[in-house]
Protein backbone atom coordinates (compact mmCIF):
# COMPACT_ATOMS: atom_id res chain seq x y z
CA UNK A 1 0.00 0.00 0.00
CA UNK A 2 2.71 2.45 1.15
CA UNK A 3 4.87 1.39 -2.06
CA UNK A 4 1.91 2.03 -3.82
CA UNK A 5 1.61 5.53 -3.01
CA UNK A 6 5.37 6.04 -3.30
CA UNK A 7 5.49 5.16 -6.29
CA UNK A 8 2.47 7.13 -7.83
CA UNK A 9 4.17 10.32 -6.06
CA UNK A 10 7.74 9.89 -7.45
CA UNK A 11 5.96 9.72 -10.69
CA UNK A 12 3.70 12.81 -10.64
CA UNK A 13 6.84 14.43 -8.91
CA UNK A 14 8.88 13.74 -11.68
CA UNK A 15 6.48 14.14 -14.76
CA UNK A 16 5.11 17.31 -13.22
CA UNK A 17 8.27 19.15 -12.21
CA UNK A 18 9.93 20.09 -15.49
CA UNK A 19 6.36 21.86 -16.63
CA UNK A 20 5.31 23.61 -13.54
CA UNK A 21 8.87 24.50 -13.23
CA UNK A 22 8.49 26.69 -10.04
CA UNK A 23 12.08 28.62 -10.29
CA UNK A 24 11.75 29.14 -13.95
CA UNK A 25 8.09 30.27 -13.64
CA UNK A 26 8.43 32.74 -10.70
CA UNK A 27 11.26 34.16 -13.10
CA UNK A 28 8.09 34.86 -15.96
CA UNK A 29 6.12 35.82 -12.63
CA UNK A 30 8.58 38.41 -11.97
CA UNK A 31 8.57 40.06 -15.28
CA UNK A 32 4.89 39.96 -15.25
CA UNK A 33 4.24 41.63 -11.72
CA UNK A 34 7.49 44.45 -11.68
CA UNK A 35 8.01 46.01 -9.43
CA UNK A 36 5.78 45.50 -6.21
CA UNK A 37 6.81 45.45 -2.29
CA UNK A 38 7.41 41.74 -0.75
CA UNK A 39 4.29 42.01 0.81
CA UNK A 40 2.59 41.93 -2.68
CA UNK A 41 5.08 39.24 -3.74
CA UNK A 42 3.80 37.16 -0.63
CA UNK A 43 0.25 37.57 -0.95
CA UNK A 44 0.17 36.67 -4.69
CA UNK A 45 2.01 33.68 -4.36
CA UNK A 46 0.23 32.55 -1.63
CA UNK A 47 -3.15 33.22 -3.41
CA UNK A 48 -1.39 31.11 -7.11
CA UNK A 49 -0.27 28.30 -4.72
CA UNK A 50 -3.66 27.47 -3.10
CA UNK A 51 -5.35 28.03 -6.27
CA UNK A 52 -3.18 25.59 -8.02
CA UNK A 53 -3.62 23.10 -5.56
CA UNK A 54 -7.20 22.85 -5.84
CA UNK A 55 -7.13 23.70 -9.97
CA UNK A 56 -4.83 20.84 -10.44
CA UNK A 57 -6.80 18.65 -8.13
CA UNK A 58 -10.51 19.41 -9.76
CA UNK A 59 -8.17 18.47 -12.75
CA UNK A 60 -7.29 15.11 -11.49
CA UNK A 61 -10.27 13.96 -9.86
CA UNK A 62 -12.82 15.05 -12.81
CA UNK A 63 -10.75 15.32 -15.69
CA UNK A 64 -10.70 11.93 -17.28
CA UNK A 65 -14.76 12.32 -16.99
CA UNK A 66 -15.10 16.17 -18.59
CA UNK A 67 -13.03 15.08 -21.36
CA UNK A 68 -15.42 11.86 -21.66
CA UNK A 69 -18.99 14.51 -21.47
CA UNK A 70 -17.97 16.75 -24.20
CA UNK A 71 -16.37 13.89 -26.38
CA UNK A 72 -12.81 14.98 -26.41
CA UNK A 73 -9.80 12.14 -27.01
CA UNK A 74 -6.47 12.98 -24.83
CA UNK A 75 -4.80 12.96 -28.65
CA UNK A 76 -6.68 16.24 -29.49
CA UNK A 77 -5.75 17.47 -25.62
CA UNK A 78 -2.25 16.80 -26.61
CA UNK A 79 -2.72 18.54 -30.22
CA UNK A 80 -4.33 21.72 -28.97
CA UNK A 81 -2.44 22.24 -25.88
CA UNK A 82 0.91 21.46 -27.60
CA UNK A 83 0.41 23.95 -29.98
CA UNK A 84 -0.63 26.42 -27.06
CA UNK A 85 2.40 25.57 -25.37
CA UNK A 86 4.74 26.45 -28.63
CA UNK A 87 2.91 29.60 -28.75
CA UNK A 88 3.77 30.51 -25.60
CA UNK A 89 7.31 29.54 -25.92
CA UNK A 90 7.58 31.15 -29.25
CA UNK A 91 6.70 34.66 -27.66
CA UNK A 92 8.96 34.70 -25.17
CA UNK A 93 11.40 33.94 -27.23
CA UNK A 94 10.48 36.85 -29.31
CA UNK A 95 9.68 39.50 -26.86
CA UNK A 96 10.92 42.55 -26.27
CA UNK A 97 14.45 43.57 -23.64
CA UNK A 98 12.90 42.45 -20.37
CA UNK A 99 14.65 45.79 -18.67
CA UNK A 100 12.20 47.90 -21.28
CA UNK A 101 9.18 45.73 -19.50
CA UNK A 102 10.65 46.28 -16.00
CA UNK A 103 10.91 50.33 -17.15
CA UNK A 104 7.23 50.54 -18.42
CA UNK A 105 6.22 48.58 -15.58
CA UNK A 106 7.82 50.68 -12.61
CA UNK A 107 6.29 53.96 -14.05
CA UNK A 108 2.59 52.04 -14.29
CA UNK A 109 3.23 51.29 -10.37
CA UNK A 110 4.22 54.98 -9.11
CA UNK A 111 1.53 56.54 -11.24
CA UNK A 112 -1.41 53.60 -10.27
CA UNK A 113 0.32 51.63 -7.34
CA UNK A 114 -3.32 50.53 -5.23
CA UNK A 115 -5.52 50.33 -9.16
CA UNK A 116 -2.66 48.02 -10.39
CA UNK A 117 -2.59 45.96 -6.98
CA UNK A 118 -6.42 44.94 -7.38
CA UNK A 119 -5.77 44.40 -10.77
CA UNK A 120 -2.74 41.99 -9.61
CA UNK A 121 -5.65 40.44 -7.25
CA UNK A 122 -7.93 39.96 -10.28
CA UNK A 123 -5.18 37.61 -11.95
CA UNK A 124 -4.00 35.26 -9.52
CA UNK A 125 -5.71 32.90 -10.94
CA UNK A 126 -5.49 33.94 -14.84
CA UNK A 127 -2.89 34.14 -15.90
CA UNK A 128 -0.71 33.85 -12.98
CA UNK A 129 -1.64 30.76 -11.92
CA UNK A 130 -2.89 29.42 -15.45
CA UNK A 131 -1.32 29.36 -17.81
CA UNK A 132 1.69 30.72 -16.33
CA UNK A 133 2.58 27.96 -13.18
CA UNK A 134 0.34 24.99 -14.59
CA UNK A 135 -0.24 25.33 -18.65
CA UNK A 136 -2.11 23.02 -21.25
CA UNK A 137 0.85 20.97 -21.13
CA UNK A 138 0.43 20.22 -16.93
CA UNK A 139 -3.10 19.23 -17.62
CA UNK A 140 -2.01 17.17 -20.91
CA UNK A 141 0.37 15.62 -18.41
CA UNK A 142 -1.56 15.06 -15.54
CA UNK A 143 -4.86 13.50 -17.27
CA UNK A 144 -1.93 11.14 -18.99
CA UNK A 145 -1.23 10.23 -15.45
CA UNK A 146 -4.46 10.32 -13.99
CA UNK A 147 -5.32 7.10 -16.72
CA UNK A 148 -2.12 5.77 -15.99
CA UNK A 149 -2.59 5.00 -12.47
CA UNK A 150 -5.86 4.02 -12.70
CA UNK A 151 -6.85 0.83 -11.05
CA UNK A 152 -9.33 -2.02 -10.84
CA UNK A 153 -8.56 -2.01 -7.18
CA UNK A 154 -10.12 0.43 -5.60
CA UNK A 155 -7.98 1.08 -2.52
CA UNK A 156 -5.06 0.96 -4.68
CA UNK A 157 -6.55 3.28 -6.81
CA UNK A 158 -7.40 5.18 -4.34
CA UNK A 159 -3.61 5.72 -3.04
CA UNK A 160 -2.55 6.09 -6.41
CA UNK A 161 -4.82 9.43 -6.09
CA UNK A 162 -3.52 10.59 -3.27
CA UNK A 163 0.06 9.74 -3.95
CA UNK A 164 -0.38 12.52 -7.38
CA UNK A 165 -2.30 14.84 -4.72
CA UNK A 166 0.57 14.81 -2.57
CA UNK A 167 3.04 15.65 -5.77
CA UNK A 168 0.86 18.51 -6.19
CA UNK A 169 1.14 20.09 -3.13
CA UNK A 170 4.73 19.80 -2.65
CA UNK A 171 4.87 21.59 -6.38
CA UNK A 172 2.69 24.05 -5.07
CA UNK A 173 4.83 24.84 -2.14
CA UNK A 174 7.77 25.12 -4.20
CA UNK A 175 6.07 27.18 -6.46
CA UNK A 176 4.91 29.46 -3.19
CA UNK A 177 8.70 29.87 -2.25
CA UNK A 178 10.03 30.91 -5.59
CA UNK A 179 7.15 33.49 -6.35
CA UNK A 180 7.39 34.99 -2.91
CA UNK A 181 11.44 35.95 -3.27
CA UNK A 182 11.33 36.25 -7.10
CA UNK A 183 12.72 39.29 -6.39
CA UNK A 184 15.57 38.07 -4.12
CA UNK A 185 15.98 35.65 -6.66
CA UNK A 186 16.55 37.89 -9.51
CA UNK A 187 19.29 39.72 -7.46
CA UNK A 188 21.50 36.60 -6.83
CA UNK A 189 21.24 35.81 -10.37
CA UNK A 190 22.51 38.62 -12.70
CA UNK A 191 20.50 40.44 -15.38
CA UNK A 192 22.08 38.96 -18.16
CA UNK A 193 21.90 35.49 -16.97
CA UNK A 194 18.12 34.92 -15.79
CA UNK A 195 17.54 37.22 -19.18
CA UNK A 196 19.74 33.73 -20.82
CA UNK A 197 18.02 31.39 -18.47
CA UNK A 198 14.29 32.93 -19.50
CA UNK A 199 15.41 32.20 -23.40
CA UNK A 200 17.12 29.09 -22.41
CA UNK A 201 13.25 28.24 -21.01
CA UNK A 202 11.31 29.41 -23.18
CA UNK A 203 13.30 27.31 -26.07
CA UNK A 204 12.55 24.16 -23.93
CA UNK A 205 9.04 25.47 -23.64
CA UNK A 206 8.62 25.48 -27.20
CA UNK A 207 10.30 21.92 -28.04
CA UNK A 208 8.17 20.87 -25.13
CA UNK A 209 5.05 21.88 -27.03
CA UNK A 210 6.05 20.59 -30.01
CA UNK A 211 6.68 17.43 -28.70
CA UNK A 212 3.25 17.37 -27.22
CA UNK A 213 1.77 18.19 -30.20
CA UNK A 214 3.20 15.57 -32.56
CA UNK A 215 2.67 12.68 -29.82
CA UNK A 216 -1.34 13.56 -30.26
CA UNK A 217 -0.93 14.00 -34.29
CA UNK A 218 0.51 10.77 -34.64
CA UNK A 219 -2.17 9.24 -32.82
CA UNK A 220 -4.55 10.92 -35.21
CA UNK A 221 -2.86 9.75 -37.96
CA UNK A 222 -3.12 6.58 -37.03
CA UNK A 223 -5.83 6.33 -36.54
CA UNK A 224 -7.05 7.79 -39.74
CA UNK A 225 -4.50 5.63 -41.78
CA UNK A 226 -5.85 2.48 -40.20
CA UNK A 227 -7.67 0.33 -42.59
Amino acid sequence: MVLQLWNSFLLAFSVLLPLINPLGSALVFLGLVGEAPPQVYRSLARRIAIDNIVFLAIIELVGAAILNFFGISLPIVQLSGGIVIAAMGWSVLNERDASANSRNKQEETEVRSETRKEDLDQKAFYPFTFPVTSGPGTLVALLTLTAHISNRVISRDILAHVGVFLAVVVLSVLVYFCYAYAPKISKVIPPSTAHGILRVIAFILLCIGVQIAWNGLAVLLAELMRP
